[in-house]
């Protein structure tokens, strides 16, 4: 799809952590700064700059009810960030597959047993 000029890229967009957790929370249903706000812990002016990011990336829709405007979540450009994905996943399996099969070659007692690795992990806990 063609963007506009000044329009924000899909992954642009999701770059940042703040604008993440806003899609997060857009995912959960519709709903108004405010409640963003209270939510995420975050600054009304930072919440309202950065819907303006996500919006212009066709990430979130929005509707204006009385006095209010309710956000929605758009999912639809994510399916740019999927197909890019789905590009690599193919290589990521055959990586996890070729430590299985090292796993699997292992002699059963060089073998960590997930008792002994959970123990490891506590012993090096402060």
């Amino acid at each position: 799809m063609a963007r506009a000029a000044g329009d924000e890229d899909v992954f642009q967009a999701i770059a940042c952590p703040t604008r993440r957790a806003l899609i997060d929370a857009l995912g959960q249903g519709e709903r108004n700064v405010s409640d963003l706000v209270a939510s995420l812990d975050i600054t009304q002016s930072a919440v309202s700059q950065q819907l303006a990011i996500l919006k212009s990336a066709g990430l979130v829709g929005e509707r204006a009810a009385g006095r209010f405007r309710y956000y929605r979540l758009r999912a639809a450009p994510l399916a740019e960030v999927d197909g890019w994905l789905n590009r690599y996943r193919a290589h990521i399996e055959r990586q996890l597959d070729r430590i299985g099969q090292v796993l699997d070659s292992l002699p059963d007692q060089a073998k960590p047993s997930p008792a002994s690795a959970s123990s490891r992990r506590r012993k090096r806990s402060p």
